[in-house]
């Protein structure tokens, strides 16, 4: 895909991960052409394309590719990991292997294929310093001073993640937006709410900074693995349903992965009217 941006308008590629949606533009040839206007545009359901997150490839040393990433209201988001898992399965076609390193603001990750076609990719390890995922300093991660005891986990993104009786109970809509603003969180987060309904087996449901409710949060997906193991209540490998699918989460010495489906939808292009507007 050629991103220059003459007559022609702006190529770009739709895809989803468990119904988690997302505009990738490959940067790849041209300069990277985002900027918050763009985003927001582009992230309208109504008068542009709609996604819950955008993903920019752009070209890197020492890795394959380098992804950043957008939210639908215009801000950056440091990590997507289904985009990433994505993103990945494109590249991999594009270069004909079933593996592939990448740089997102966590640094360097791989992904692979698996036999089953699923993709799987590595977010790195959780941080649990308060001051790197941020939280408020003299905050404890692991007993967040809020209702319902929650933890807060990072993985290049902050999140709030609350155990509760039943996710499905939750009215996700009412809380994650308060959550998502708390003072404890200086670049706010994303809020995740578990419940367990099995060994080894979670349901998630999750409210995404910048963006609102999501079908599936890879990020969060990994953040609630890893809160679920810290409390005690799973191993460090488990299924946790989402409202999507379902998504398979390992932690392990090099990281957590992270697998499931892939789908590339569509490519199209802006047209130049659309981007004269903004």
């Amino acid at each position: 895909m050629n991103t220059t941006r003459p007559d022609t308008g702006l190529p770009f590629m739709k895809m989803h991960g468990l119904g988690n949606d997302f505009v990738v533009i490959d940067a790849r040839d041209g300069a990277d052409p985002v900027t918050p206007s763009l985003a927001r545009a582009l992230g309208d359901r109504h008068r542009g394309v709609g996604f819950d997150q955008l993903a920019v490839i752009r070209p890197a040393e020492a890795v394959d590719f380098t992804l950043d990433f957008w939210n639908s209201d215009g801000t950056r988001a440091g990590a997507c990991g289904n985009a990433t898992r994505c993103v990945s399965d494109y590249m991999m076609r594009q270069l004909g292997r079933d593996g592939v390193t990448l740089r997102t603001e966590r640094g360097a990750l791989s992904a692979v294929r698996r036999a089953d076609g699923l993709v799987s990719v590595n977010m790195g390890a959780p941080i649990l310093e308060p001051a790197q995922i941020p939280i408020l300093p003299g905050t404890d991660p692991a007993h967040l001073p809020l209702g319902g005891d929650p933890i807060a986990v990072g993985m290049g993104n902050p999140h709030c993640v609350f155990f509760v009786e039943d996710a499905e109970a939750v009215e996700v809509e009412a809380h994650g937006p308060l959550i998502e603003h708390d003072p404890l969180f200086p670049e706010r987060t994303n809020v995740e709410f578990a419940s367990l309904i099995g060994p080894d087996h979670l349901r998630m449901r999750v409210w995404e900074r910048g963006t609102g409710i999501t079908l599936a949060c890879g990020s969060g997906t990994c953040a609630t693995a890893v809160a679920a193991n810290l409390r005690g209540l799973t191993g460090k490998r488990v299924r946790v349903d989402v409202d999507g699918g379902q998504l398979e989460i390992d932690w392990r010495e090099d990281g957590v992965w992270m697998t499931g489906p892939t789908a590339h939808v569509f490519d199209a292009t802006l047209t130049p009217e659309f981007l004269a507007s903004l």
